[in-house]
């Protein structure tokens, strides 16, 4: 902020011309956060508790507008074909660089149509059953998935998100053929998990944990590096006998290209101070969802490393969207 001020009274020093955007204060209306899932999700559920702490900040409103479907594709494109103003922004997530490879006819590219803001938090994912399948651990699961080849079907946010390639990862892994049944988010995919129509499921922790304190989903592990701080006793599902599997859902908040370099700073400073307070990390950790931060280049090298990664899977597991 401190180099931004002192750039614009160097600009006014020579009198040059203030560009539109700073004739009136950042944000002078309402911003729309676009977030590619259903109300009740992770991405839905990290946008509106960051969004609430911004639109305090800010004195404007952060409105959330969800655009599910396509694993986030559909809300990305509407962000890439809107103003690069500061006033439409994008929540982000894993999915979408999974998209990056996966979905062969999208028209627009992530890394390039689209500039990182920061990245915002990461959900493990866990790994639960309906009480009706005896597991009560990963090999237990495994061992059930082998005797029956094709019995167990996994639901999933939508085809192209992080559970859905945590499903078909954990599948080539373990040596199972588990049945994909993709839902357009993940509060439908746990409903039909509830009522029993699918056996088993990756999803975020933030989305689950309610339903197994209550005893009506059993979590087996969790999917990320270190156990769930939320869940510390539940074993990661590299510690319960596939070492390296390692799978998370992160969020981050994106731009159109070319939305000014001075409201991505503003952006990006804004919302880690956010991120580092004591009520937002609360509210999140509360809910198994880790914070992040930092900027807006170490986000981009983050987006181009996990882009790499879920290319490797894709090609490994042969995931299709058809």
């Amino acid at each position: 902020m401190r180099v931004f001020l002192l750039g614009l009274a160097a600009a006014l020093s020579l009198g040059a011309a203030i560009p539109a955007w700073s004739q009136a204060s950042y944000p002078s209306k309402p911003v729309k956060v676009l977030v590619g899932f259903t109300p009740g999700s992770a991405a839905d559920i990290v946008a509106r508790i960051v969004a609430q702490k911004l639109g305090a900040d800010f004195g404007q409103p952060f409105v959330i507008e969800n655009r599910p479907g396509a694993g986030s594709s559909i809300a990305a494109e509407a962000a890439v074909r809107s103003p690069p103003d500061g006033y439409t922004l994008l929540m982000g997530s894993v999915a979408n660089t999974i998209n990056a490879t996966l979905a062969k006819d999208l028209p627009f590219e992530f890394d390039r149509d689209l500039v990182p803001i920061v990245a915002v938090a990461s959900v493990p994912n866990l790994l639960v059953v309906n009480p009706s399948v005896p597991a009560r651990s990963v090999q237990e699961l495994i061992a059930i998935g082998r005797a029956n080849p094709g019995d167990l079907l996994f639901g999933s946010s939508g085809k192209g998100t992080s559970p859905h390639l945590s499903g078909e990862l954990f599948g080539l892994m373990a040596g199972l053929k588990l049945v994909h049944v993709p839902y357009k988010g993940s509060p439908q995919a746990v409903a039909d998990l509830l009522a029993g129509r699918v056996s088993v499921m990756f999803s975020p922790a933030s989305t689950v944990l309610p339903h197994v304190r209550a005893g009506t989903l059993r979590a087996l592990a969790s999917s990320g590096a270190y156990r769930s701080s939320a869940a510390p006793d539940l074993p990661t599902i590299a510690e319960s006998g596939l070492p390296g599997f390692e799978t998370s859902v992160w969020l981050g908040l994106l731009a159109p290209a070319a939305t000014p370099h001075e409201i991505v700073e503003r952006l990006n400073e804004d919302t880690v101070q956010a991120l580092g307070g004591a009520d937002v990390k609360a509210q999140l950790v509360a809910q198994g969802i880790d914070p992040m931060g930092g900027t807006p280049q170490q986000f981009a090298a983050y987006i181009r490393q996990e882009t790499e990664k879920w290319a490797r899977v894709v090609q490994a597991a042969g995931a299709r969207l058809d």
